[in-house]
C-alpha cells in the first residue's frame, strides 16, 4: 500500500460573516509523491484549504497530520508555515531586484558553499532555467517567473509542494509547458504536488487524484478518469466537463427514461448521423472550438451540445439525428 504523507481529518475552517465560505467537516488523505488537484470555483474554499495544510490559519476543528504529525498553527509557532513544506502564490514571492540564481539560493545556508551552488544549478536544470541565472525577476515573463518560483521553492529539499493557481499568470502557449514540467519535476524528484485551480483542465491534465470542492464542502475525491466519468454530482460533472443537464421532463421529451432528478451527459457522449426521420434534431448553431465543432442541438423545445469532430459535416439549420448513448440520472 503507498504511504500517506498528508491526512486531512474533520477539518472545520470559516471566516466571519460576510467573508469566504472555508471549508466544513473536510477528510481526505494524500499519497506519498503524487500530483492532487483541488478544484472549485472562485470561494469554494480551496484556497482556504490549501493555507490550512500548510498552517498558515488557524483551524476551527479538526486536524492535519504530516507524516504522522499535526500540522501546528500560525498561533502555536513564530514563523507561521511548515518546514517540510513550500507555497508557491499566485504573485511568485520573488526579491524582483535581485538575480534568478540568487532567490533560488537564497533559500540554502552558506554552511557549504559549494554545495548550495550545486544545488541551485541543480534545480534550475529541473527547470530549464539556468540561462536565466545572471537576469533580473523583472526582466523575466510570466511563465519564466513561475519557474524560478518552483526552483525556489523546491531548491531546499521540500517534502510537499503547494501551488495557489500556478497557472493565473500564464499565457495559453506557456500553460502547457508548465504543466509537463509540473509533472516531470514530480516524477524526478518525489515531491508530493497539491494543487489549487478554478480551471479544471489542469486537474485533468496533472493530476493523480482530484478532489472537487464546493461552497466549502468535498464533494467527490478519486483519480481523475473515474470521476470525469462517474461524477457524484450535477455541479462535478459541469466544473470538469461542462456537462448537459436535462430536468427530467425535458429528458422525457427526448426519450430518456428517467422518472424524477436530472439526466447529465458530455457532449461527446452524443452520437451524430444524418436523418430526415420524425426525431431528428434542428442544428441552431455551429460553434468552433479549433480541431472540432460544438452543435447546439434542438428537438421539442428542448437543447443539447454534440460534438462534431469532422467539421462542416453538419451546418446550422441541417436535421440531423442524435443518439444519447450515455447518460448519468442525478
Amino acid at each position: 500500500m503507498e504511504e500517506q504523507i498528508i491526512v486531512v481529518k474533520n477539518l472545520t475552517k470559516q471566516y466571519h460573516a460576510g467573508q469566504n465560505a472555508g471549508v466544513r467537516n473536510v477528510n481526505f488523505a494524500i499519497k506519498r509523491g503524487s500530483i492532487v488537484a483541488i478544484i472549485g470555483e472562485s470561494g469554494s474554499g480551496k484556497s482556504t484549504l490549501l493555507k490550512c495544510i500548510y498552517g498558515l490559519l488557524k483551524v476551527d476543528e479538526g486536524e492535519i497530520l504530516l507524516n504522522g504529525k499535526r500540522i501546528l498553527g500560525p498561533d502555536e509557532q513564530l514563523i507561521p508555515g511548515h518546514k517540510e513544506m513550500k507555497m508557491v502564490t499566485q504573485d511568485f514571492s520573488l526579491n524582483i531586484y535581485a538575480k534568478v540564481y540568487d532567490n533560488i539560493a537564497s533559500m540554502l545556508s552558506n554552511t557549504n558553499v559549494q554545495s548550495k551552488h550545486d544545488k541551485t544549478m541543480e534545480m534550475m536544470q529541473h527547470l530549464h532555467i539556468e540561462h536565466l541565472k545572471d537576469k533580473k525577476i523583472t526582466q523575466l515573463s510570466g511563465g519564466e517567473q513561475q519557474r524560478v518560483a518552483i526552483a525556489k521553492a523546491l531548491v531546499s529539499d521540500t517534502s510537499v509542494l503547494l501551488l495557489d493557481e500556478p497557472f493565473s499568470q500564464v499565457d495559453a502557449l506557456l500553460k502547457n509547458q508548465l504543466r509537463a514540467d509540473i509533472k516531470r519535476i514530480a516524477a524526478e524528484t518525489g515531491v508530493t504536488v497539491i494543487m489549487v485551480s478554478h480551471d479544471p483542465a489542469d486537474g485533468l491534465f496533472l493530476s493523480d487524484e482530484l478532489l472537487i470542492i464546493k461552497d466549502g464542502h468535498l464533494l467527490q475525491h478519486g483519480k481523475p478518469a473515474h470521476i470525469y466519468n462517474h461524477p457524484d454530482h450535477i455541479y462535478t460533472a459541469q466544473i470538469l466537463g461542462n456537462a448537459v443537464v436535462l430536468p427530467h421532463e425535458d429528458a422525457a421529451k427526448l426519450g430518456m427514461e428517467i422518472n424524477e432528478g436530472h439526466a447529465v451527459f458530455y457532449p461527446e457522449w452524443v452520437e451524430l448521423k444524418s436523418s430526415w426521420n420524425s426525431r431528428r434534431f434542428e442544428v441552431k448553431d455551429v460553434y468552433y472550438k479549433g480541431f472540432y465543432e460544438e452543435l447546439l442541438l434542438e428537438r421539442n423545445g428542448v437543447k443539447i451540445r454534440a460534438i462534431q469532430l469532422n467539421r462542416g459535416e453538419h451546418k446550422k439549420n441541417d436535421h440531423v439525428q442524435a443518439n444519447i448513448g450515455r447518460f448519468l440520472s442525478k
